[in-house]
C-alpha cells in the first residue's frame, strides 16, 4: 500500500497553468503578457568583468516559484523596462519568448544580448571559436546569475533560440551550469563552410551572406538600444539580375561593403576548410550532455537544415545516456514559432503543424525538465513525413531502411540496374554569364518557398539534365540522408555539381490554393550543391584535369517523404544555382580573386556507363522503387 501511494504521488500532475483560460490568439496572448507578468532589467558580469543586457519577464503570482527559460541573441532584445515587444513583431524577429502556450503556462522568460551585440559590452565574434571566455562560459554566469537573484525563480534553468539563438543555446550545454537542466537548439548555426547559411560543401551561398552582412556584420563601436535591420538596396528588382551585375567577389567591397563587413573579408580570406573554420565547429564540443536535450528543425530550412541534423547527431554520439531527442516537422526556417505550419508556398499539409509542435512537444519537454511535470514517453526522433503529411515517432534517427541506389541511365531514365554501356554520357555547355536561376520567379532575398518550387522551369534548360521513374505504383517512403555518387568530367578546370530529388505529380493533381497549376508539377524535395574542387578534401582543393572523369560523392541533407502512387521521382543535375550559390568561375582560381577574365564557359559532361556509373542511392523504409 506504501509503495502504491508512492507512486501515486510521484505520477501527480504538476502545478496548475499561471493563466487557466486556453491562448490562442496573438492578440490575447499580448494582453496576457503585459497582465501576467513583471519585466526586470539587469545587467550580469561576466568572469572576465564585461556586462550583457538582460531582460526578465517574471510571473506576477509570486505564490509560487517559476523556472526560468533562457535565450541569449545577437538580434537584440525589447529594451527599456516599461517597454513591452509586440508578440507578432518580435517573435518573427526570433527574441521574444516561446508559444502562448508557454505564456500560459508560467515560465520566467529571460532575453540577453549577447557579448558585444546591442547593449551588451565586450566584442562580437561570430560563432565565437572556444576560449577562455566564450559562448559556453557567458551562460554558465548568466545562469549563475540569474538562479541567485532572479524572484521567485524555481533553480531550475532552460535555455533555447532559434537559428543564432539556437547556436548560443547548443553552447549553454557545454559543461552546463547544475541549474540547467534542458536546452532546445532550434535550426542552430553549426558549421558556416560545410552546410549551414553561408556555405554548403565549400560553395558560397553568395544571396545569404551578403543580403545578411550587409547589415548585421556592420561594425557596433559602442553599445546601442536599437537594432534595425538594413539591408542594402539592390539597384534591380531582382536578386539575380543584380548579382549577376555585380561580377566576381572583389566587387563586393569596391562597390558596396567599402571593406567594413568583418565576416564577409575573413570567409573570403579563408576558402578552404583551414584551422579559422574548423575552430567555429562547435560540435566536437558538444560531449557528456548533462541537461536534456531537444533538436528541432524544418525539413525546408532552406538556412540551417544542414546545423539541425549535425548537431542532434553530434550531441547524440557523444552523449551516451542522455536524454537527446530531434523533432523535424515540415517548415522554412523557425516555421514551428513563427507561423501555423499548415503550409509552405503551393504544398498544403492540411493541419496545424506548428501548433500540434509548440502544444504537444515543445512546451511538455520544458514542463518535464524545468516543472517535474509528467510526461508520456517521448520519440527519440518525432519526424514529419511529407506526401502523407503526417508526424511518425523514431527510436532513431535516420530509421532502419534499405540503401537503394538509382542509376542515371539512358533516354532521362532512373534505373535500379547499373548501365551495361561502354560509353554514355550527357553533357551541356555550362555559361556563367547565363547561370542556372535557383527560383522561376524575381526575389530579392532567400525566401524558403524555392526549398519546395516547381522545378519545371529548371527541366526546360539545356544546362540541367533530368532522370526519372516510371510512374510508381504503391507508396515508396524515402527516409534520412541521399548519397550522390556521379562522374563528371570538364573542359575547364574546376566545376560545381548541383542534384535535386523531386516529386513528379500525375496530371489530374488538383490546383494549389494560389492557383498555382500543380498537375505535372516537379516539386522539389531536397538539392544541394558540391563545389568540385573539394571533391576529395575541403582542405586541399583539387583541380579537374579538362577531358577526364573525375567521381565526385557528396551527400544531400536528410529526407522524409513518401512519393504517392502516379507520382515519380526525379533527379535533376546542373552545374550552377545562381544567385543562391556564387558564381564557379570553372577555372582553379581562388573565388575571392578572381577576375573577369577567369570566368569561362565550359561544358561538362554527366558520365553514366559501365566504368563510370553515376547514382543516388536513398533510403526507402517502405515500398518498393520500378
Amino acid at each position: 500500500m506504501l509503495a502504491f501511494v508512492t507512486l501515486a504521488l510521484l505520477a501527480a500532475p504538476c502545478e496548475a497553468p499561471l493563466v487557466a483560460a486556453p491562448l490562442t490568439d496573438p492578440v490575447e496572448a499580448d494582453k496576457v503578457f503585459r497582465e501576467q507578468y513583471t519585466k526586470y532589467e539587469y545587467r550580469i558580469p561576466m568572469r572576465d568583468g564585461v556586462k550583457l543586457y538582460t531582460v526578465a519577464y517574471v510571473p506576477r503570482d509570486r505564490s509560487r516559484t517559476w523556472p526560468v527559460l533562457l535565450m541569449r541573441t545577437p538580434y537584440g532584445v525589447t529594451a527599456g523596462v516599461d517597454v513591452y515587444p509586440d508578440l507578432k513583431t518580435a517573435r518573427l524577429l526570433g527574441r521574444y519568448t516561446l508559444s502562448a502556450a508557454a505564456i500560459r503556462d508560467g515560465f520566467i522568460f529571460v532575453n540577453q544580448d549577447v557579448r558585444g551585440r546591442m547593449l551588451s559590452e565586450g566584442a562580437f565574434i561570430d560563432v565565437r571559436p572556444k576560449g577562455t571566455v566564450d559562448e559556453a562560459t557567458d551562460a554558465f554566469d548568466t545562469i549563475d546569475f540569474l538562479v541567485k537573484n532572479l524572484p521567485a525563480n524555481n533553480g531550475r534553468v532552460g535555455a533555447w533560440g532559434v537559428s543564432y539563438p539556437g547556436f548560443y543555446a547548443a553552447q549553454a550545454a557545454i559543461d552546463a551550469h547544475p541549474a540547467l537542466k534542458a536546452v532546445s537548439p532550434q535550426a542552430p548555426v553549426t558549421d558556416w563552410f560545410l552546410g549551414d547559411d553561408f556555405h554548403h560543401n565549400g560553395a558560397l551561398f553568395l544571396m545569404d551572406t551578403f543580403n545578411f552582412f550587409s547589415s548585421f556584420g556592420k561594425p557596433r563601436p559602442a553599445p546601442v538600444r536599437k537594432w534595425a535591420w538594413n539591408t542594402l538596396e539592390h539597384e534591380t528588382g531582382d536578386a539575380y539580375e543584380f548579382f549577376l551585375n555585380l561580377g566576381p567577389l572583389k566587387n563586393a567591397n569596391e562597390r558596396y561593403l567599402k571593406g567594413e563587413i568583418a565576416f564577409w573579408n575573413e570567409a573570403l580570406a579563408h576558402p578552404n576548410r583551414d584551422e579559422y573554420w574548423k575552430a567555429r565547429d562547435p560540435r566536437p564540443r558538444y560531449q557528456k550532455a548533462k541537461p536534456a536535450v531537444l533538436v528541432v528543425g524544418g525539413l525546408f530550412d532552406a538556412e540551417d537544415l544542414w546545423g539541425t541534423l549535425a548537431t542532434y547527431k553530434a550531441f547524440d554520439s557523444q552523449s551516451p545516456g542522455a536524454d537527446v531527442r530531434l523533432v523535424l516537422g515540415p517548415w522554412r526556417h523557425g516555421g514551428w514559432q513563427r507561423s501555423d505550419g499548415d503550409s509552405l508556398g503551393d504544398v498544403s499539409f492540411g493541419w496545424k503543424t506548428s501548433r500540434f509542435y509548440q502544444e504537444s512537444v515543445e512546451l511538455p519537454f520544458f514542463r518535464k525538465a524545468l516543472k517535474a511535470c509528467p510526461d508520456e514517453k517521448p520519440a527519440e526522433a518525432l519526424v514529419f513525413e511529407t506526401g502523407t503529411n503526417l508526424f511518425l515517432r523514431h527510436d532513431a534517427w535516420p530509421p532502419k531502411a534499405a540503401a537503394t541506389p538509382l542509376y542515371l541511365a539512358a533516354n532521362g531514365a532512373l534505373s535500379p540496374a547499373p548501365p551495361k554501356e561502354k560509353e554514355a554520357f550527357d553533357e551541356w555547355l555550362s555559361d556563367p554569364k547565363k547561370p542556372v536561376p535557383h527560383r522561376a520567379g524575381y526575389s530579392l532575398e532567400n525566401e524558403g518557398e524555392w526549398m519546395v518550387e516547381d522545378q519545371r522551369f529548371a527541366s526546360r534548360r539545356p544546362d540541367v539534365v533530368s532522370f526519372q521513374t516510371p510512374p510508381l505504383t504503391r507508396d515508396v517512403t524515402v527516409v534520412g540522408p541521399i548519397a550522390v555518387d556521379v562522374w563528371l568530367s570538364t573542359t575547364g578546370s574546376d566545376a560545381d555539381l548541383v542534384v535535386k530529388l523531386i516529386d513528379v505529380s500525375p496530371f489530374d493533381r488538383p490546383n494549389a490554393p494560389s492557383g498555382a497549376r500543380l498537375a505535372g508539377a516537379h516539386t522539389l524535395i531536397r538539392a544541394e550543391v558540391m563545389r568540385g574542387r573539394f571533391r576529395e578534401s575541403f582542405e586541399t582543393p583539387k583541380p579537374f584535369s579538362p577531358g577526364v572523369p573525375e567521381r565526385v560523392r557528396f551527400t544531400l541533407p536528410d529526407v522524409s517523404h513518401t512519393f504517392r502512387p502516379g507520382h515519380r521521382l526525379m533527379v535533376q543535375v546542373q552545374s550552377s544555382w545562381f544567385p543562391l550559390v556564387d558564381l564557379n568561375p570553372q577555372t582553379f582560381v581562388d573565388p575571392a580573386k578572381a577576375t573577369e577574365a577567369d570566368f569561362k564557359a565550359a561544358t561538362h559532361r554527366l558520365f553514366r556507363d559501365a566504368a563510370h556509373p553515376s547514382s543516388v542511392t536513398l533510403n526507402v523504409s517502405a515500398g518498393a522503387l520500378p
